[in-house]
């Protein structure tokens, strides 16, 4: 199932997931949307950083993702994570969020600029956008245009509205990018 193994590459130690959440420092009592949540590897870690006072939603278009996402998060006993099925081009929050965290996903928005505009709604006034994409370059990601180069998004993004926050270079094969909202 695709679910086990987005979960199995987000958690290998070429991908740095514990440095990911390092640089994201999230504090507890913050809330995370999981944009493209895949098999919910980072919405469990997401919610342990955030705590039982947290919240994290876990976001996805696809519906076999979200069943294989509720059940794993039952079993882990996980009571801070709702997991919602959103349209590929829109999505809903129940409330502002301190993040918005994409990992392989932006690649698959269409219209991003005016998507990325929409989303400003949800994020909480200090809030932050952080993308991981894959880099530009050969290979498998590359051939089925899997990916985003950094320019991109940092272009993108800004004319959605938002400031470049942070860019990291810690990850081999993905740019790591962190936004603010431009106000």
């Amino acid at each position: 199932m695709k679910a086990r193994m987005f979960n199995r590459q987000a958690s290998d130690p070429q991908s740095k997931p514990d440095d990911i959440l390092k640089a994201l420092a999230l504090q507890p009592g913050q809330s995370v949307a999981d944009l493209g949540a895949g098999g919910g590897y980072f919405s469990l870690r997401f919610a342990e950083e955030v705590g039982a006072q947290g919240r994290v939603y876990a976001l996805d278009t696809d519906s076999g993702k979200i069943e294989f996402m509720k059940k794993s998060i039952a079993e882990e006993g996980v009571g801070n994570i709702e997991v919602v099925l959103v349209g590929k081009d829109d999505v809903t929050l129940p409330e502002r969020v301190d993040l918005i965290f994409l990992r392989n996903v932006y690649h698959h928005i269409s219209n991003r600029v005016q998507y990325f505009s929409k989303l400003q709604r949800y994020l909480k006034l200090n809030g932050r956008v952080a993308i991981v994409e894959h880099k530009s370059g050969g290979g498998f990601h590359s051939l089925f245009e899997h990916r985003v180069s950094s320019e991109a998004i940092i272009d993108e993004m800004t004319r959605a509205g938002y400031l470049l926050a942070e860019s990291l270079d810690m990850l081999p094969k993905q740019s790591f990018i962190i936004f603010s909202l431009n106000k």
